[in-house]
């Protein structure tokens, strides 16, 4: 008797033990009795019947799938190995979770799935070099796509990452020919841009210095005129008479070097004849010789 006693307090310490289940706050659970829902498990201690009840443990936080590397062929009739990795979390509210079981088999393989189908159709619209340069484009309509199937599944597509979009071999060492190629021809357009640049600076430097040097010749031949003209000015005012008054006395000068008759009026004085050649006042010897004999008489 003892014996069954402590057979059924162990049983049921064992199904006790059996029934308990712990659910992370990074988790929501799904509790069903002979595969009907009756339940919803929030983080923490719960217990359930053993063989009669089960719990279904839904992780709720950010998860990512990779889409796998595929073959698609471009517009233009080229392969191109693509890749894209989908971040997605199931909602936290009990229909949310229900529905991420119930209403989808294996969302995960689902999302991948749907995300390869959908990598496919915008691709193969595109050219290769459209598809490398418009990866944002294409993120933008992967996220949409797969935003709206999966609006009824419980969660919520966070983002989408187009991983990768690898031309075939050949193709891409031809690309990386033609970029080069690209590269070197900008790279001769700025060398040459810079070289005419500093050419141009030159030409500038060199038109400034030949117009500051005419400039300043200018101004010099300017100050050499004005100066000139200072000069003859105060030659015109100042020794005007005297010239005149020379160029007299070189002309009585070269008559008399020259033998030159000159014919004396009676009553006239040879220094007065002279004077009026040469253009000086003449000389009145009347009056200094009264004025002597009117000196000599006062003596007496």
């Amino acid at each position: 008797m003892g014996t069954q006693v402590i057979i059924i307090i162990a049983a049921i310490v064992i199904l006790f033990f059996m029934g308990v289940k712990i659910v992370r706050p990074t988790h929501r659970g799904l509790i069903e009795r002979l595969g009907k829902y009756i339940k919803f498990a929030q983080p923490g201690f719960h217990w359930i019947i053993p063989f009669i009840d089960k719990m279904y443990v839904i992780n709720t936080t950010e998860q990512m799938v990779d889409a796998q590397p595929q073959e698609i062929i471009t517009n233009d009739n080229l392969n191109a190995s693509v890749d894209a990795q989908v971040y997605f979390r199931v909602i936290e509210t009990e229909e949310n979770v229900k529905s991420s079981q119930y209403n989808v088999n294996n969302y995960k393989l689902q999302i991948v799935n749907l995300a390869r189908t959908t990598l496919r159709n915008i691709i193969g619209t595109l050219t290769l070099r459209s598809a490398n340069s418009e990866r944002g484009k294409i993120n933008a309509e992967l996220h949409n796509t797969l935003r709206n199937e999966t609006a009824s599944w419980g969660i919520v597509i966070v983002r989408t990452e187009l991983k990768e979009i690898d031309p075939p071999r050949d193709v891409q060492e031809t690309m990386n020919k033609v970029v080069k190629a690209e590269n070197e021809k900008i790279a001769a357009i700025d060398y040459a841009t810079a070289t005419e640049t500093a050419a141009d600076g030159v030409k500038r430097a060199k038109i400034k210095e030949a117009e500051g040097s005419k400039r300043a010749k200018i101004l010099h031949a300017e100050g050499d005129a004005e100066a000139i003209k200072l000069v003859n000015e105060a030659a015109n005012q100042y020794f005007v008479g005297n010239a005149q008054l020379l160029r007299k006395l070189e002309t009585v000068e070269n008559s008399l070097r020259a033998n030159a008759k000159i014919v004396i009026p009676t009553g006239t004085e040879l220094v007065n004849v002279i004077g009026e050649m040469a253009g000086v006042l003449p000389i009145n010897m009347k009056k200094d010789t009264t004025r002597e004999r009117e000196k000599l008489s006062n003596e007496d």
